[in-house]
């Protein structure tokens, strides 16, 4: 197979994974409806960040650590779960009663009549840095993110290339894919922004992220290798 054969079999590859529905799409839909687009796409950069991560420690051969070490893989794989439930803990805790944000309860005054359609306000607690490195973690934390590059990568890799170079430049294929999707979903919600900044949708989109992640690191919890 040859460079550009491997680039655009991969570049399919990663278009698959990327748009399945899972763990990175439903934070940065959620942190675009409830929390807007530039924060969603620092959080898309942040996922994106993760896998030239794994990219790199794969590249490196550091990352076969986990392929061979049942310890390394739990350990990684506790922490993703114990943070996934502190996200969706925190998520789920503001949509409780007299929980209400400063920011969900602007937007109720202003669909009031109190202001402004066009100044619709979503909570924000977290810094647009603060979900870049929420997006990273989340993606550098996912052991089954750090395996899928040590075994899917190599696949793609010619003979005769350079193999830390090459698979650089496969994971920031990977990466500017995901950004690409990304910044569509970020895009789909625009039209819906009014609609999505009412007090209601917003509680409803912190309960149902919540539960994903909470599901998610549940999943990690409980897997056995």
């Amino acid at each position: 197979m040859t460079a550009t054969a491997a680039l655009l079999a991969f570049t399919l590859a990663a278009a698959i994974l990327t748009i399945t529905p899972g763990l990175d799409n439903a934070l940065v839909l959620r942190t675009a409806a409830v929390e807007g687009g530039r924060r969603a796409l620092m959080a898309g950069l942040g996922i994106s960040a993760g896998c030239l991560l794994w990219g790199a420690i794969a590249a490196l051969g550091l990352g076969s650590l986990l392929a061979v070490s049942t310890l390394a893989y739990d350990v990684l794989r506790v922490c993703a779960a114990i943070y996934l439930f502190y996200l969706g803990a925190k998520l789920l805790w503001r949509t409780l009663p007299g929980r209400k944000s400063a920011g969900v309860v602007a937007a109720a005054g202003m669909s009031a009549g109190r202001a402004p359609a066009a100044s619709y306000a979503a909570p924000r607690n977290t810094s647009a840095t603060g979900w870049f490195l929420r997006g990273c973690l989340t993606n550098a934390l996912n052991p089954k993110v750090g395996v899928f590059y040590i075994t899917f990568l190599p696949q793609f890799i010619p003979a005769g290339t350079d193999v830390l170079s090459f698979s650089l430049l496969l994971s920031a294929v990977h990466a500017m894919v995901g950004m690409a999707w990304f910044a569509l979903l970020v895009a789909a919600t625009r039209p819906l922004a009014r609609w999505l900044s009412r007090p209601a949708v917003m509680t409803g989109l912190d309960r149902m992220t919540g539960a994903v992640f909470i599901a998610f690191g549940l999943r990690l919890a409980l897997e056995k290798r």
